[in-house]
């Protein structure tokens, strides 16, 4: 099973098609989401229309949806089995086509919200009923960690407090829970409109003294679909809950809740919360439920919540990995939709100032959250009038001239800096590759040991369980055999070098990048960081990188060759990192990440800077930071770096994700085969990537000063 964070180092892909049945697919909806419909059936999607004659073996809709209508007479005309998909019982973060679904259902008989035919959600229920105890202690504990982690079908609403959504305090609350018009499961659930004011009624004189709440739909209260109850609440003595709000904030404060048909009901069902059905639900008849319908055959009432439970999230739901999309089991799908939420829900309003075009690109979707995608000012002073009273954070790139100036000490906002992290890409960020990991700190920047920095905090204060240090351990396993870093795009040959001699790695780094100009305030270029290894050791062949953008012309670094002629013994360039560091003994370095990448592998490393991997006892340190007063074992400096200090976003699905996802990533664009195309799009965006730092940037500062 893979680890609770949410994603697993390891790869899999679906099983030869050839062999597979072919399922035939009508609608576009389903066309696009073919390689889920490969895996979830293991079938061969071929696309159908009404006057295809292509040879299926079954035929594939959206459950009783009206665009499976055509679907459903073709698998008639043609006597073929019709498969019914459905969102699952848990979904995603939120709702709408733009986010895949993690939750699915495969329903080959029915579907599980038309009580006029038999599911396969009521063939599982029963098969597990005749069984017994089968996995009862799994359903219990499944259950148990639904409600801790507060997860429904869709994520997207807050938790707010009885205050926040007008219930009073101290009192029973009895939920009534509306639905909108036209939803196939009130009629699938033999129920009419006049239902809901029959259970608000209902509830209101089975209930006195006790506060009655009625739940609006979403979208009723937006005004993109009608609900049945809005117009009675406002006319009797109710409480109108007309706020999104995550379906657990009630819930936990509800004593009944009465329900036609809708998932809530289960929910408050796993919660133990009594509730009354006045319609034939899924979860209805089977003994759970107070039902004020008639009996339904085939539904008997002597099942268990662990029974129903197990049925419903095990058997008939189906569970796809958010980032991979490969199958996997309910406990790993509900860690990984609360990974999802949790990032959604971090982050809050924000506001991002003085990026370019492209970095605006790259920067909105590890922003996008709970109030929506980030914004975009020219000026500080813009981000603050914008801000005005409001919580905000105001995001700018690295330590700029944006930076640079502080915010009223009364402002509401709250400055965000943000950098590249550490595990960036398979190529150049000066070739405007976009980076799958960056990192966000509101209180300095990692590569300025001026300030403290929330990574200093969190390598300072964090209590570092057993749990976090294994896979922190792992973590470091995986990036060494898969010989990853930062970039990625180098040659990764094997590299033989003399033996008899102490071999040191210096990496050469851009002389005007800021962690040099704030975090080597001693050595501030290649050239003295190669005097200073020299004179440190005479006798060592000095092995000497030049950094990828410094090579391919992008920035400032170079080392003249008559230096390097001196200084060094071999100078290497288009070799990939984790082969110079398989090749040599130790690094130096001013402020480099191939010191962190070199501690990985157990090299001894010695920084001439205060990169923010030294001073934890880790590195041989010229300089000194003394607030760096903790000292940390290696799995606990990659915990921090690699899992608690960055956010990453999976580059194909644009999702937000855990760091063992951009792991499988870079490896895989490592060793993808490089196609002519692939070259071609390389070499057009060097070309770009180099006009823009020779031209367009220096360009665009001249006209800055002479506008000043």
């Amino acid at each position: 099973m893979a680890p609770a964070d949410g994603g697993a180092i390891g790869s899999g892909e679906p099983a030869d098609v050839a062999a597979r049945r072919r399922a035939g697919v009508l609608v576009h909806g389903i066309w696009r989401l073919r390689h889920e419909v490969a895996t979830l059936l293991d079938v061969e999607p071929v696309r159908l229309f009404p006057w295809s004659r292509n040879d299926v073996d079954l035929v594939v809709g959206w459950g009783h949806r009206r665009t499976a209508a055509a679907a459903r007479t073709l698998a008639r005309r043609r006597a073929l089995p019709f498969v019914a998909l459905e969102d699952g019982f848990l979904r995603s973060v939120r709702p709408g086509r733009g986010e895949g679904a993690i939750g699915w259902i495969v329903d080959r008989s029915g579907i599980y919200y038309d009580a006029s035919e038999p599911s396969d959600l009521e063939t599982a229920i029963l098969r597990r009923a005749a069984e017994g105890s089968t996995d009862r202690a799994r359903a219990t504990a499944a259950m148990a960690r639904l409600r801790d982690l507060r997860l429904s079908k869709y994520n997207h609403a807050p938790m707010r407090s009885p205050t926040e959504l007008g219930l009073p305090f101290g009192r029973d609350v009895v939920l009534v829970v509306d639905q909108t018009y036209g939803d196939a499961s009130i009629v699938g659930a033999r129920a009419k409109p006049a239902d809901f004011v029959a259970m608000l009624d209902a509830a209101i004189a089975e209930n006195p003294g006790r506060t009655i709440a009625v739940k609006v739909h979403p979208e009723a209260i937006s005004g993109a679909k009608r609900g049945h109850l809005i117009d009675a609440a406002r006319k009797r003595d109710v409480v109108l809950v007309d706020a999104d709000v995550n379906p657990w904030a009630l819930i936990e404060k509800a004593v009944a809740v009465y329900v036609v048909s809708s998932q809530f009901g289960l929910e408050a069902m796993i919660a133990g919360v009594p509730v009354v059905c006045f319609g034939a639900a899924a979860y209805a008849g089977w003994g759970l439920t107070d039902d004020r319908f008639a009996p339904i055959a085939g539904r008997t009432p002597t099942v268990d919540r662990e029974t129903l439970f197990a049925a419903a999230y095990f058997d008939y739901c189906r569970w796809l990995d958010p980032w991979f999309r490969r199958r996997i089991e309910f406990e790993e799908a509900v860690e990984r939709l609360a990974f999802l939420r949790d990032r959604f829900h971090e982050n809050t309003r924000s506001i991002c100032v003085g990026m370019t075009r492209w970095k605006r690109r790259v920067i909105r979707p590890f922003l996008e959250g709970v109030d929506g995608p980030p914004r975009f000012a020219r000026s500080m002073e813009g981000a603050t009038t914008a801000a005005g009273s409001e919580a905000t954070r105001i995001v700018v790139w690295g330590d700029g001239e944006a930076a640079s100036r502080a915010l009223e000490p009364s402002a509401a906002a709250t400055l965000v800096r943000a950098e590249d992290g550490f595990l960036r890409s398979v190529g150049l960020g000066a070739a405007f590759v976009s980076p799958a990991s960056l990192a966000f700190d509101d209180e300095g920047i990692y590569y300025d040991p001026r300030r403290p920095s929330r990574f200093e905090r969190l390598a300072r204060e964090t209590v570092f369980d057993t749990e976090l240090l294994a896979r922190a351990a792992r973590l470091g396993e995986a990036i060494v055999s898969r010989r990853l870093s930062k970039y990625n795009d180098a040659r990764d040959d094997r590299f033989d070098l003399a033996t008899d001699r102490l071999r040191i790695l210096v990496p050469g780094q851009v002389e005007d990048d800021a962690s040099v100009r704030l975090g080597s305030p001693a050595v501030t270029t290649n050239v003295e960081l190669l005097r200073r290894v020299r004179a440190r050791w005479p006798d060592a062949f000095v092995v000497y990188k030049p950094h990828p953008d410094v090579q391919a012309g992008y920035r400032r670094g170079a080392v003249p060759k008559e230096v390097s002629d001196r200084l060094v013994d071999r100078v290497v360039a288009d070799v990939s990192m984790p082969s110079l560091l398989a090749s040599v003994d130790r690094v130096e370095t001013m402020t480099s990440l191939t010191g962190f990448e070199a501690l990985l592998r157990g090299l001894d490393v010695a920084t001439h800077g205060l990169p923010f991997y030294a001073g934890w006892g880790l590195t041989d340190d010229a300089l000194a930071i003394p607030r760096r007063d903790r000292r940390l074992t290696l799995d606990e400096l990659v915990a921090v770096a690699l899992i608690l200090y960055p956010r990453y976003v999976d580059p194909v699905s644009g999702r937000r994700c855990p760091v063992e996802t951009i792991v499988e990533r870079l490896s895989e664009g490592r060793t993808a085969p490089v196609t002519a195309t692939a070259r071609l799009a390389s070499a057009f965006r060097h070309a770009i990537a180099r006009a823009t730092h020779r031209f367009f940037f220096p360009l665009a500062r001249f006209v800055g000063l002479r506008r000043r």
